[in-house]
């Protein structure tokens, strides 16, 4: 542990491994102590972290103008596109209530029109009707008057004695035959011209008297007749001038009826026009305010998302500036505890003390015994050698590194560092096995799915009693992880239990140790304390809130503190503390193996117990999904296609970890097998056996 502390130390402050115990030997010798040297890096951390702090300041204050002025002008923008949105609105109503109007008032004015025109040609029938009518009737008074005249021309002209009387009775039943003529009239007519055949009768029997002299047809008799014909007449004339009275009327009349429904029309289709023209204008400003709208619309919303981004920049910005300067004025206030505690007598005093005689007289198995006196054992050449030639033939790069550090670094730190990367190629071995295993459960499960989702639709039938018989023994593997996971929480416990003695044990031992180690170790909890919280900083994600690249330079990642320089304070302090108590190293160590093994064993059970959970939820899930496919197969077609293609779109996840690592799986365990080897034959040469 401490040369690895000493390696991440020597990395720190930009020292090769040989070169940092090189400058630690210069340093115990009295050119610069190990305490000094922590001195100068604490303090030359506080003066750097005060000037950081103070630019961060300055940058975040240009910052915070940038976004006070970016969000008060994008506020007045949003705003504006806001209001502008609500008038283009109002205008598209306006507009649209227009062209419904417009709409209406054509539709009732068409109506109209139809109306108007329907009625004109009925007038005009009604009017053709009325004057074919009136012509009959206006005829049939021609005839009778004009034989009524006839009759009373002839009567007239008898008024004298006359032999002959067949032109009058001519005229008679021309009069008698008008259908106009009243019934009364035609009797009267019948019964004069019955007396006047009688008056011809009496003639011809006159003329059978050869000596007698020719009488006359009739004496003239017709005085009646002639003035009931002329009431005829007269009342006939009168109904005639009533009749062309009436028709004049009719006739006025419907020109006034056409001359207002053909002005109706002409308005109408007027107003249509004007109408339609209107709604055509109104359609037009509409399309065109519309498109402004989307125009407004697009830009306002680009604005509001840029006014957004802006506005959770400036927040996370500020959340993680604050957060950065509390962490940078906790860092100094840490620091400045470090160095009080190390210039304190308990170490400062207590090291020129003691640390002198330490680096004298230790020549056993410790930590650091070979850097100080800059001995290397003759095997380590050849271990090294033999480590080079292996990473040659295997191209390992991780043993050619190995090498390298076994021919700089301490012998006993050697062996260590072996054994450490044979257990850790082993526990990358497990993890890798175990990760194929989980792998290939998964790439098989997820073939099988999509194998499954591709059968035939017709396997449904028997899909319930499978699932049935599923539900059943999920229930029963269920009930058997509940039990599994109440053993290993009681087995859990337990090792907490355990565990908690042997840290009070070991507790009690490190009280034990001298003041000066105290001391350190109170500097050490300092400085850890910080960097351990400034480690679980947030990280500000600039890619996901930055509006544009136009905000001015501030800080894009979370700050930390300044961890290389804190970690080199930290591991120097480390191999101070070693110096000044082995039985504190011994027991720390100790209890660093202990609790090493209770958080593996924690972690492999919390692992388990979290596999086993997530299994048992997975099954509790399963089962609920097959207890409702059991209710739904008849719906299983729809979704077997959505289905299947999860199934692929995981195994799409799958193929990047599992298919399509670029090396194979075989490749990458054979050549951690040949490494493991390398090093365990390498620790053979260091036990003194020979290699096979």
């Amino acid at each position: 542990m401490v040369a690895a502390r000493l390696f991440l130390a020597a990395l720190a402050i930009g020292l090769p491994w040989a070169d940092a115990g090189q400058q630690l030997r210069t340093e115990a010798q009295g050119a610069v102590t190990p305490i000094a040297k922590v001195q100068s890096l604490l303090q030359d951390m506080v003066a750097k972290g005060i000037a950081a702090k103070q630019e961060e300041a300055t940058k975040f204050a240009a910052f915070k103008v940038w976004c006070d002025g970016t969000r008060r002008r994008k506020d007045e923008e949003v705003t504006a596109g806001t209001d502008l949105i609500a008038k283009q609105t109002a205008k598209i109503q306006k507009a649209a209530a227009h062209i419904k109007t417009a709409t209406a008032r054509v539709q009732e004015l068409e109506e109209d029109v139809g109306r108007w025109k329907k009625d004109q040609q009925s007038a005009s029938t009604v009017r053709a009707m009325e004057q074919e009518d009136y012509q009959a009737t206006a005829a049939d008074y021609s005839e009778s008057i004009a034989a009524v005249e006839g009759a009373i021309n002839t009567l007239k002209k008898q008024d004298f004695d006359r032999p002959q009387a067949e032109l009058l009775q001519q005229a008679l039943l021309q009069v008698k035959s008008q259908k106009l003529v009243p019934s009364h009239a035609k009797k009267a007519l019948e019964v004069f011209l019955q007396q006047a055949d009688s008056v011809r009768g009496m003639s011809d029997e006159l003329n059978l008297l050869p000596a007698a002299p020719e009488a006359n047809a009739y004496e003239f008799q017709s005085g009646g007749v002639i003035e009931m014909l002329e009431k005829l007449e007269a009342e006939f004339k009168d109904k005639k001038a009533a009749l062309d009275t009436e028709e004049m009327k009719a006739q006025q009349n419907f020109e006034a009826i056409m001359q207002q429904l053909t002005d109706n029309t002409e308005n109408a289709e007027h107003e249509i026009s004007k109408k339609t023209e209107s709604k055509a204008e109104s359609a037009q400003l509409k399309s065109e305010t519309e498109g402004d709208l989307a125009a407004t619309t697009k830009e306002r919303d680009e604005d509001q998302v840029y006014l957004d981004k802006t506005v959770a920049l400036c927040k996370a910005k500020s959340n993680d500036f604050e957060q950065r300067q509390n962490l940078r004025a906790a860092e100094l206030t840490a620091l400045r505890k470090a160095l009080e505690i190390i210039g304190s007598d308990a170490v400062a005093g207590s090291g020129e003390k003691h640390l002198p005689q330490l680096l004298q007289i230790r020549q056993h198995a410790t930590s650091l015994p070979q850097l100080r006196n800059g001995q290397q054992s003759p095997i380590q050449d050849r271990i090294a050698a033999f480590l080079d030639e292996r990473a040659k033939s295997t191209n390992s790069k991780l043993l050619a590194l190995v090498s390298q550090r076994v021919a700089v670094d301490p012998f006993t730190k050697v062996k260590k560092m072996i054994k450490d990367l044979i257990v850790k190629l082993m526990e990358e071995s497990t993890a890798e096995t175990e990760h194929k295993g989980w792998c290939d459960t998964e790439l098989t499960t997820n073939k099988q799915t999509r194998d499954s989702k591709s059968a035939e639709v017709g396997k449904l039938s028997a899909q319930a009693e499978e699932l049935t018989s599923a539900i059943a023994s999920l229930a029963d593997e269920i009930a058997t992880l509940t039990d599994e996971l109440q053993e290993l929480d009681e087995a859990m416990a337990k090792a907490s239990s355990e565990r908690a003695e042997s840290k009070a044990e070991n507790a009690q031992t490190a009280k034990e140790a001298k003041e000066g180690q105290l001391a350190v170790t109170q500097a050490i909890s300092v400085l850890k304390e910080f960097y351990a919280k400034s480690a679980e900083a947030t990280s500000f994600s600039q890619e996901a809130q930055s509006p544009g690249e136009d905000a001015p330079e501030t800080f894009d990642t979370a700050y930390k503190g300044m961890m290389p320089e804190g970690g080199g304070v930290i591991d120097f302090l480390e191999v101070i503390l070693t110096d000044f108590s082995r039985l504190e190293a011994e027991t720390t160590n100790a209890e660093a193996v202990e609790e090493e093994d209770y958080e593996k064993y924690m972690f492999e059970s919390k692992k388990d117990k979290a596999l086993k959970e997530n299994a048992k939820a997975h099954k509790e899930e399963t089962k609920v999904n097959k207890e409702s496919d059991l209710h739904a197969t008849e719906n299983e077609l729809k979704v077997t296609q959505e289905q299947l293609d999860k199934a692929l779109a995981y195994y799409e996840k799958l193929k990047p970890t599992c298919v399509d690592s670029g090396i194979t799986y075989e490749e990458r365990v054979k050549r951690r097998e040949e490494e493991i080897v390398s090093l365990q034959e390498a620790l053979k040469i260091l036990a003194g056996t020979d290699i096979a």
